[in-house]
């Protein structure tokens, strides 16, 4: 079996994996694998293609991938619209239960249900915002 089929067959291989785990790990060695391929193609020799491959997976896995990984967090002060107001703080202005009520999440007024359906929350009381679905805020009260 040729250089260059084997290569094609382990970065395919790598990739598929990839797409059924999201890694970051498998992506990056079917890279290194298709660098293997061109060395194997442009007529180079096993062991230069085993450097290329080795090269690439630890290059890629040790430099990309942790900065791969940062970029697909998203910082708390980058969030915008409801998904900010997620994880806030919010106070009861009426009773909050698992049908009706109302808080004011940084300076607005939202309808609110409790997100424990037999917890009832009075006016005054400091809750969590759970969730936002649609106009209403889901939240849950510590005290």
């Amino acid at each position: 079996m040729s250089a260059w089929l084997v290569w094609t067959i382990v970065a395919a291989a790598c990739a598929g994996a990839e797409a059924l785990t999201l890694t970051l790990v498998l992506g990056f060695v079917s890279v290194a694998a298709i660098a293997a391929l061109i060395v194997a193609v442009i007529g180079g020799p096993v062991a230069l293609q085993l450097v290329a491959f080795i090269a690439g997976s630890v290059g890629l896995i040790g430099v990309a991938r942790p900065v791969a990984k940062a970029h697909l967090r998203t910082p708390a002060e980058l969030k915008t619209g409801v998904a900010a107001l997620v994880g806030g703080k919010a106070l009861v202005l009426e009773q909050v239960d698992a049908h009706h009520g109302q808080v004011k999440i940084g300076g607005e007024i939202w309808t609110a249900r409790a997100y424990v359906e037999d917890q009832v929350l009075e006016p005054g009381t400091s809750v969590d915002v759970v969730k936002i679905q649609g106009a209403t805020a889901l939240v849950y009260g510590t005290e």
